[in-house]
């Protein structure tokens, strides 16, 4: 069997619930720190290596990884920079009973939540796996509301893409008319719609929309 899920993850909807996976190679360590999760209501799917980790399907929803650095194989900071490779983005809180400052350093530049040498206390893992859930969460949040965003921008037509981006980069309607061969009433006309279609209330609402899309404003033209 390739996850051991706790007793309590089934009695709960899985929809929405945040999840903490556990991978070591240590089984003991493993039960511990599966009860210590669920003491305090978690889901918990433990893992003996990250071989296993990857085979699990794995549901949607906010979660965090609890990854022993030293493992038979690949080592947790290698298997960190594999998820990163595979663009398999999940907050990682790394645990060691033989950490030093240059591994702590290498985890937390490639975006661990924490490193905590054993033996640590049981607070402090509790602590550092709720900031690791709150920093999926919202890296959850942000990317479904660009997603929405991405589904409202391919509704707009090429021009007003245009406009959108130029509206953003801070031309006034009289200079994007200008700049792209058009009548000030008809590029007024044009940002009235893309607004509405975006969902926009205002100038400031657009701009912030354009940069979290990364929209670029067209060269100029003439």
């Amino acid at each position: 069997m390739v996850t051991q899920r706790s007793s309590s993850a089934k009695s709960v909807g899985s929809t929405d619930q945040p999840i903490v996976f556990v991978v070591d190679d240590d089984a003991s360590m493993r039960q511990a720190l599966a009860r210590l999760l669920q003491s305090v209501q978690l889901r918990v799917e433990v893992f003996a290596s990250p071989q296993e980790f990857l085979q699990s399907k794995r549901p949607d929803v906010p979660g965090c990884l609890v990854l022993d650095v030293r493992l038979p194989g690949l080592s947790g900071l290698d298997f960190q920079a594999e998820l990163l490779k595979a663009d398999v983005r999940i907050s990682i809180v790394f645990i060691t009973g033989h950490g030093d400052i240059p591994m702590s350093v290498r985890a937390m530049k490639a975006g661990a939540v924490d490193f905590l040498a054993k033996p640590f206390r049981d607070q402090d893992l509790l602590d550092a796996v709720t900031t690791a859930i709150q920093r999926d969460q919202k890296r959850r949040e942000l990317e479904n509301a660009v997603a929405d965003l991405r589904t409202h921008f391919s509704s707009l037509t090429p021009r007003e893409r245009e406009i959108m981006a130029l509206v953003a980069s801070g031309l006034m309607s009289k200079q994007i008319a200008a700049q792209i061969g058009l009548s000030e009433i008809t590029v007024k006309v044009h940002r009235s719609h893309l607004m509405k279609k975006m969902g926009a209330r205002s100038v400031a609402d657009l701009v912030r929309m354009a940069e979290a899309l990364e929209l670029k404003a067209p060269t100029s033209q003439h």
